[in-house]
């Protein structure tokens, strides 16, 4: 027993210095599977990961905190088939991965110049794994450093450019899928053609412009979009690089930018309290966002009733005007040209400013750093193919930026940040001031018409200049057409029962064609509905700010005595309950378009809650309010019940309980406190209901609800019982649910985060970002406890049931919307 005992004193220092070793890396050592290299305070760590459902390893970053969260992958393109691979650090300093058969899968011998005589592999607490000398920190003598090659994370002291002399290009660049890290389609770089600016490409497209650097940040950043106090951010161009790099401030907290396999950007912090990550902000958030939308001097507003308009000064280069339906299909008569045309050779030309414009394309635009504004415009002005200039640098009002070409993507703020002047003819210039004056003029006369029109017109001028100066305080335009009585009475043939849609708890819809050919739905407000005018107001003020390619577009609205109706875009496939609950119709949705549909609606949900600059909580989300269009794609509809908060506000409570029993979380129909995970319990039961293809209330003799029969067959081991039948016996095209692996792993998945989002205690459910994060396979997926059901009979007593009639059948959902009325 005591030689034992010295045995184990002898050799307990040795494992206690094994152990160290993983804290630093010397030639000779190795990482095989199982084991990891971890940072000095335990940030990060490296070792092998499978991603997602893959059985595949690879050799990864992670965050301690959240070891399902990777941030960079060695072996991308190079996974080990088992848990066999060699992970080996040798004399000269390379990193080398092998395989069982020790065939090489990847090595980091790659724009090495010179060899090192001690080197170490070290892990950083900022994330970085660099191979330097053993007692040498300085970053300039690196050998090598994971951070020149970045993955789908952008972490702070990271930088994205370009150095010019040996072509080496720095990207974050996005994995294929969830389950699979090798570089996908997209990739966040920066452009260097003319002026460089940050965007995001898929393949050699662009598809997203961050803008180029203004002295402060990114010119495509909208001027509410403040970036984080929390971080500063760099701009370098000189002869030898150009890149963008941002570096943290604080090391309280963890944060990271993150391109997902859809090319999406968004900033995450790492919620303590929660154990979770929070979506802190998103880059891509409205239509407008998209690169090239609208055409040569158009400029694109997301709350417009079309999205691209000419600039003051010009025309359009086609009679034929753009809407929405065809901005998926860009021409090359798309944009705008001068009404006037330019006279370069007798200096006549000017320039109109705008203030309200982010910067151009700059792809082919000139820089100088010395010039003031002034002689930038001489500059410009002797310039025959100058077409816009501005100020370099916004924040010291420093340097000169040209345009040399047409000016393209170009997006209209709500406030001015950053001034831009557009050449035109000087005859232009003059009657775009003569207009403006007269515009002025026409304002001040609009005030004082309401005394003499009649009571009902001055009544609604009243109301829409009350919503524009609550809403925004005369800082924001509320840009909403108002259409006349007999404009969409004509467009619905007098709202024909030919084209009346169905009809729900707050009145009818009818399909509707304007003279121009637009196709619109018509909200018609039944006069004894339980939407009045509060909920209109709501409606059209919330939704008129709202813009995301999931939630329904508002185009307008329409007041004539007691009538009130709203104008929507219209959907040619109708709501989501048409589909699921249909026996014909729910054959055409395979799994990939449900779980498509449900991905859209989470989308729009997170726009809701987290990116969109009110925080909106729909309070009626079901089935009967996903409208699909002609692609199936999902958008959010019906705001009447939505209610906005504000700062830092969670949670909200009413007496008045409204909206529909079977998608209603516990909290709110029993005690009237509603808040964000309201909205996620709805969520789950649309989820529940897409699998299904039931709905949740009465589902069976056993169960009294969707929710208690999904718990009991979860509890039991035999989920995959709730799949409708319809994607069990699949045929055609899309694989049956049950001959396919993945497809029968992603519906568990997805009926898992369902019952996540339906438990009882609304601070167990999970957020958006979240929700977001499960469902693509990017998040650990914890087991939820028993879902927040109730039966019927325990309904509070006051409750109006939904008229939910059609001419053919409902298109909304048969469950009970309720209203309890306050006492008076």
């Amino acid at each position: 027993m005591e030689v034992l005992m010295y045995l184990a004193l002898f050799f307990l220092p040795i494992f206690i210095l094994k152990a160290s070793a993983l804290k630093i890396i010397t030639p000779g050592d190795s990482i095989r599977d199982g084991e990891t290299l971890e940072s000095d305070n335990g940030t990060f760590q490296l070792g092998f990961f499978s991603p997602g459902d893959s059985k595949n390893r690879y050799v990864g970053i992670w965050y301690r905190v959240s070891n399902t969260t990777v941030v960079w992958v060695a072996n991308r393109e190079g996974p080990v088939s088992d848990k066999n691979g060699v992970l080996s650090f040798d004399d000269n300093g390379i990193l080398a991965l092998f395989n069982a058969t020790n065939g090489l899968l990847w090595s980091s011998n790659t724009r090495r110049s010179r060899t090192p005589r001690e080197p170490v592999l070290k892990l950083f607490e900022w994330g970085n794994l660099v191979v330097k000398e053993m007692n040498d920190d300085n970053p300039l003598n690196y050998y090598w450093e994971s951070f020149d090659y970045p993955c789908d994370n952008f972490l702070p002291g990271m930088k994205i450019g370009k150095n010019l002399v040996t072509g080496f290009e720095y990207y974050i660049s996005s994995w294929k899928s969830s389950d699979d890290p090798s570089q996908g389609q997209y990739s966040l770089r920066i452009d260097t053609r003319g002026f460089p600016q940050v965007v995001v490409k898929k393949g050699s497209e662009t598809v997203f412009r961050a803008g180029s650097w203004d002295g402060h940040y990114l010119s495509g950043r909208k001027p509410e979009d403040n970036p984080n106090p929390l971080y500063s951010y760099h701009f370098v161009m000189n002869q030898n690089e150009v890149y963008f790099r941002s570096e943290i401030l604080s090391s309280s907290f963890i944060s990271r930018y993150a391109m997902n396999p859809f090319g999406l950007m968004q900033r995450f912090i790492w919620h303590e309290g929660r154990r979770e990550w929070q979506t802190f902000s998103t880059a891509q958030t409205d239509l407008c966002s998209t690169y090239g939308l609208c055409g040569s001097y158009e400029s694109c507003r997301s709350d417009g009733f079309t999205p691209c308009s000419c600039l003051e000064g010009f025309v359009p280069k086609s009679s034929t005007s753009r809407g929405l339906n065809s901005t998926d299909d860009m021409s090359d008569t798309a944009g705008c040209v001068r009404r006037t045309a330019l006279d370069c050779k007798d200096g006549s030309d000017g320039f109109l400013k705008h203030t309200r414009l982010e910067l151009p394309d700059t792809s082919k635009a000139w820089a100088n750093n010395t010039m003031n504004l002034e002689q930038c415009e001489e500059f410009c002005r002797k310039n025959c193919s100058c077409t816009a200039y501005a100020n370099l640098n916004v924040k010291e009002k420093t340097g000169c930026l040209v345009w040399l070409d047409e000016l393209i993507d170009i997006t209209e703020f709500s406030e001015g940040r950053q001034d831009l002047y557009i050449r035109l003819a000087k005859s232009e210039l003059d009657q775009i001031q003569r207009n403006r004056k007269s515009k002025g003029n026409q304002k001040a006369v609009t005030i004082a018409i309401p005394i003499i029109v009649p009571m009902g017109l001055m009544v609604t001028m009243g109301l829409l200049y009350k919503w524009k100066r609550n809403q925004g305080k005369n800082k924001e335009k509320m840009e909403l057409t108002i259409f006349d009585f007999a404009t969409i009475a004509n467009a619905t043939n007098n709202f024909s029962s030919v084209n009346k849609l169905g009809q729900g708890g707050f009145g009818s819809v009818y399909k509707g064609v304007l003279k121009e050919g637009r196709e619109i739905a018509v909200k018609r407000l039944s006069k004894d509905s339980g939407q009045g005018l509060d909920e209109f107001k709501n409606e059209v003020t919330l939704i008129v700010k709202l813009q995301h390619r999931n939630l329904v577009k508002l185009f307008g609205c329409c007041i004539k005595g007691y009538e009130r109706m709203l104008i929507y875009e219209y959907l040619p496939n109708k709501s989501l309950d048409n589909f699921i609950f249909d026996k014909e119709r729910n054959k055409f949705l395979d799994w990939q378009r449900r779980f498509h549909i449900i991905d859209g609606i989470a989308r729009g949900l997170l726009y809701l809650h987290h990116d969109s600059r009110l925080r909106i909580i729909h309070r009626d989300l079901k089935a009967s309010n996903i409208l699909l269009d002609n692609n199936m794609n999902p958008k959010i509809s019906d705001f009447g019940l939505a209610r906005m908060f504000g700062g830092d506000q969670t949670e909200d409570k009413t007496r008045r309980v409204v909206g529909t029993y079977g998608y209603m979380s516990p909290e709110y129909a029993f005690h009237g406190r509603f808040s964000m995970k309201s909205d996620v319990f709805s969520f789950g039961v649309l989820i529940l209901e897409i699998i299904t293809g039931k709905r949740n209330r009465g589902y069976s003799d056993l169960d009294n609800n969707l929710l208690q029969h999904a718990w009991r067959l979860w509890t039991e081991g035999r989920s995959l019982e709730l799949i409708d039948k319809a994607l069990v016996h699949t045929d055609g095209d899309a694989a049956a649910v049950g001959s396919n692996t993945c497809i029968t792993t992603e519906i568990i998945r997805c009926i898992n985060v369902a019952l996540l989002c339906v438990q009882q205690r609304p601070e167990d459910r999970p957020n958006m970002s979240s929700v977001l994060l499960m469902l693509g396979g990017e998040s650990t997926l914890l087991q939820p406890n028993q879902p927040g059901y109730f039966i019927e009979k325990d309904l509070p007593p006051l409750m109006a049931a939904a008229d939910c009639r059609s001419q053919e059948q409902s298109i909304c959902s048969n469950e009970f919307t309720i209203t309890v009325l306050d006492a008076r």
